[in-house]
């Protein structure tokens, strides 16, 4: 063998490892024995996967994601915000409407996505390491005992035996957040730099305004924003209707186009399986069975499903207007779940599916705590999203 031959096979060697690693990256798997075999269309960077752990603020915690995620895009580099702060925040003025509503309003661990705005504007952010919300001797987030103690104060304070309310309840509530998330400091110390959570905020230079909420639902006019009704939606924050086809555009566009995306979905379907890396309509569910139950949180989210069609690519339903109008009027598509789409995969077949980033920790699937969440999927069982307004098509930015 000349010189010459042995580095032209050295080089056309090198080139084709280098193209093997190059398609090794790009190509993912549902699970590692899954015959889902994904290619990534667009991929956006997002920080490490957290575990909302026994809580029911996955809303916190895939907003803070979307918004993390946002900083990055907007040249604000990496932060790692406090998902407690927002659920601390939330609860305290939860709190009184709860008791202004006399008991009538919804108080529980739920939440959604316009709270973060709303929190942020109000009450500023602080990073997660100023302040973690664990303050009540376990390792991860748990907040049952946590939920009942508020509740169960609050209907207290409603009952109202002394004829009045006293000027002490607030306080006396606040103290119970105290004890379980800890006390919010006044400031901190970040970066070298001293904040308080409002001039952290502003240090971000983040305008939450520019942050809209789109849906489709057809109880309500297209082209106009409404309360969504949903017993989450504790500060009746409005929505903006737009037909479903319009609404699967803005979100396969807005991903193309490098945003991220806030996404509330029903998350109890037969062909939700986070385990198995997927959510999908099958045509024929009856292929598909479910074993075991998960907490009420997760609706039987992690339960063990089975089925040839979490194997490999199969047909999916076609999913119309009505259909997602009737799932909704039905209670078959409720609030269940926030979570982070960050990208777009196709499979083998060509068929496209969003990247989720979920807030159940890394090591409850194969796919590091992401999952992939087919186009019906989302057509069908999208509650709403949260948005950049720059990240709209021009016509609806326009209308808005």
């Amino acid at each position: 063998m000349t010189k010459f031959s042995f580095v032209s096979v050295l080089l056309i060697s090198s080139l084709f490892l280098f193209q093997f690693q190059l398609q090794a990256q790009d190509t993912l798997r549902n699970k590692k024995d899954g015959d889902y075999i994904f290619t990534i269309k667009k991929d956006i960077e997002v920080n490490e996967v957290q575990n909302q752990s026994r809580t029911g603020t996955c809303w916190s915690f895939s907003a803070l994601s979307f918004i993390e995620s946002e900083l990055i895009r907007l040249g604000q580099g990496k932060h790692k915000l406090s998902e407690m702060y927002i659920v601390r925040k939330a609860y305290e003025d939860k709190a009184e409407n709860y008791v202004r509503m006399h008991g009538t309003a919804n108080f529980s661990q739920g939440g959604a996505f316009h709270d973060i705005p709303y929190v942020i504007k109000k009450y500023g952010i602080m990073p997660q390491e100023a302040y973690k919300g664990l303050n009540y001797g376990l390792e991860n987030h748990n907040h049952s005992e946590m939920e009942a103690a508020l509740k169960g104060f609050l209907d207290a304070i409603i009952a109202n035996k002394q004829k009045k309310l006293t000027t002490s309840w607030k306080p006396a509530f606040s103290a119970i957040l105290d004890a379980y998330l800890g006390i919010v400091p006044e400031s901190f110390e970040y970066n070298g730099t001293s904040y308080t959570p409002t001039s952290f905020a502003e240090s971000l230079e983040m305008n939450m305004d520019d942050y809209v909420i789109i849906t489709s639902f057809t109880h309500h006019p297209f082209n106009e924003s409404f309360v969504l009704e949903v017993p989450d939606n504790w500060i009746w924050a409005q929505a903006y209707n737009v037909p479903m086809d319009e609404m699967m555009g803005i979100m396969k566009g807005a991903i193309n186009k490098g945003f991220g995306l806030g996404w509330a979905a029903d998350v109890s379907e037969k062909g939700f399986s986070f385990k198995n890396g997927l959510a999908i309509v099958p045509e024929d569910e009856s292929a598909l069975t479910v074993k075991g139950k998960d907490n009420k949180q997760f609706n039987d989210a992690g339960a063990d499903k089975a089925g040839t069609q979490f194997d490999s690519p199969g047909k999916e339903l076609v999913i119309t207007q009505e259909m997602r109008q009737e799932a909704f009027d039905n209670y078959l598509t409720t609030d269940d779940h926030g979570m982070h789409l960050t990208g777009i995969v196709t499979d083998q077949e060509g068929s496209e599916y969003f990247i989720v980033k979920n807030s159940w920790g890394t090591s409850y699937n194969d796919c590091d705590g992401y999952f992939y969440a087919s186009m019906p999927y989302v057509a069908l069982k999208t509650m709403n999203f949260m948005i950049h307004k720059d990240a709209l098509p021009k016509a609806i930015q326009k209308k808005m």
